[in-house]
């Protein structure tokens, strides 16, 4: 049992990796630009297409297939702030609107351009780190959280060190004030969604050999990540964190002990009692940023 409960763990640890780039990226998106962008599981699915056609297809080293995907998902993140969230920018039901449409035509391209079946990626190593007989770690996976840990301390850096991460902080917590101290908004918005939309596509790439890669596979991640940010609190890159390992823990000891239906209902349950308890959720305020 004993050690049943530290594979799970470790299990935990490495859905919590990846769950927290894409809901730290959503964050950033919404608490920058106010819209919430219902594309961002799609710009996952997207990063996971960039290895099957460099990596599976044409053989590039896995770390090039990587990198590509998160620049391919960062300019995708920049086409989609230029022609749908810049000229909608007063209007937030626009954005959400548009952002399922795009939706819709990523999931598009990807049938056209690879078909509905599901893609198999080879796996980049078969090294599995053994701590016991039944307690094991794939290198994998241990990429995914080493990446996951990196990118994140990286982002902190960023946002508490640069002027350009003070002037996103500015821009989330008072637009107009930003505005008025001479702060580019688009400038701003175009490097959020470069940044939110890479760390969705590099969780996309890293995760393509250890998951099931199809057109419609950002549909779970999505909700999974609407479920983060809003235990974590709408606007809070630190409860978005937080609640990625919350919620990634209940839910695989759910998944092992049950099974993946309660699992989700679990993860609802989890989601309604924080909106219970703390309406703007665990590190969230009243303000959107």
């Amino acid at each position: 049992m004993v050690e049943l409960l530290l594979q799970t763990g470790l299990n935990a640890i490495y859905a919590a990796s990846y769950l927290s780039l894409i809901a730290v990226g959503l964050v950033l998106i919404f608490g920058v630009m106010g819209v919430i962008n219902f594309a961002h599981g799609e710009l996952y699915m997207a990063g996971a297409y960039s290895v099957v056609a460099l990596y599976a297809n044409l053989h590039f080293p896995f770390l090039i297939a990587v990198a590509a995907g998160l620049l391919f998902v960062g300019l995708l993140g920049l086409l989609m702030e230029r022609t749908m969230f810049r000229p909608l920018r007063e209007n937030p039901l626009g954005g959400l609107v548009a952002s399922i449409g795009f939706l819709m035509v990523l999931q598009a391209a990807a049938t056209i351009g690879f078909g509905v079946r599901m893609e198999h990626v080879p796996p980049v190593t078969q090294d599995v780190i053994i701590f016991s007989e039944k307690v094991r770690l794939a290198v994998p996976r241990l990429y995914v959280i080493i990446a996951a840990v990196v990118l994140l301390t990286m982002l902190w850096a960023f946002l508490t060190k640069t002027r350009f991460g003070w002037a996103l902080r500015a821009s989330a917590q008072d637009p107009e004030a930003a505005a008025l101290q001479g702060i580019s908004i688009n400038q701003t918005s175009r490097i959020a969604m470069f940044i939110g939309a890479g760390l969705a596509g590099i969780a996309g790439a890293l995760t393509a050999p250890l998951v099931s890669v199809n057109p419609f596979m950002g549909h779970s991640v999505i909700v999974a990540a609407f479920i983060v940010i809003i235990v974590g609190g709408v606007g809070s890159l630190e409860g978005a964190v937080i609640a990625a390992v919350a919620y990634s823990v209940v839910h695989t000891f759910v998944t092992t002990f049950f099974d993946g239906v309660i699992a989700d209902i679990t993860g609802l349950m989890l989601m309604l009692v924080v909106l219970i308890v703390r309406p703007n959720g665990l590190f969230g305020t009243a303000d959107r940023a």
